[in-house]
């Protein structure tokens, strides 16, 4: 087996259960250049550096209208309406059960990360430390908890996302400079799908 299939020491938490009303329709299944959907790009590249991959959705949402691939676990978000903060708590929620020491949180809007920096990301995975991913100063996604601060996470409510706790836990903040755009940009609006990253 390979160190990906035997060692899930860092679970891939992709948080899909926004609503994307700056888009102007469901942008989870806008078309990117390569005929994967937007959020099914953002699935598949979790999944190769990820090997439990989760994705946080809506209640009604469709998962095979969504075309999520298969082997991925879904999480149904109840307050999901609340914001991403509500979206993230069910996702953590999920957790309780594994025995993965970390989680990395994606976006579902944000497919152009590259996998080799999702593995750097997963390498620095730890029980006791948040690591957070910059690019030319600015920080991205994304962000991995360690398991200590799962119970924190499992209490976020409405639009409060992270943010605060990274704040308040700044101590054991790991901070990784990357060479990676992708961490950066998300999918906001139509246009913003014709312009990927650089690099």
């Amino acid at each position: 087996m390979t160190e990906l299939q035997s060692n899930p020491d860092c679970i891939g938490l992709v948080l899909a259960a926004g609503y994307g009303q700056r888009f102007g329709s469901d942008k989870r299944r806008a078309q990117l250049a390569d005929g994967n959907s937007l959020l099914r790009a953002t699935v598949l590249r979790a999944q190769q550096a990820f090997s439990d991959v989760r994705v946080v959705l809506k209640a009604e949402d469709d998962a095979q209208a969504l075309a999520i691939p298969p082997g991925v676990q879904l999480v149904r978000a109840a307050h999901a309406k609340q914001g991403m903060g509500s979206s993230l708590a069910a996702g953590i929620q999920s957790l309780a059960h594994s025995q993965a020491t970390a989680v990395a949180v994606l976006l579902g809007d944000m497919p152009w990360i590259s996998v080799a920096t999702l593995r750097q990301l997963r390498a620095q995975a730890h029980a006791e430390h948040i690591v957070v991913a910059y690019c030319e100063g600015q920080r991205g996604h994304p962000v991995l908890f360690g398991r200590r601060f799962w119970p924190e996470l499992m209490q976020l409510q409405g639009e409060n996302g992270a943010k605060g706790l990274i704040a308040s836990h700044a101590q054991q903040v790991i901070a990784l400079t990357l060479d990676d755009h992708g961490i950066l940009r998300d999918v906001d609006r139509p246009a913003d799908l014709s312009h990927p990253p650089t690099s």
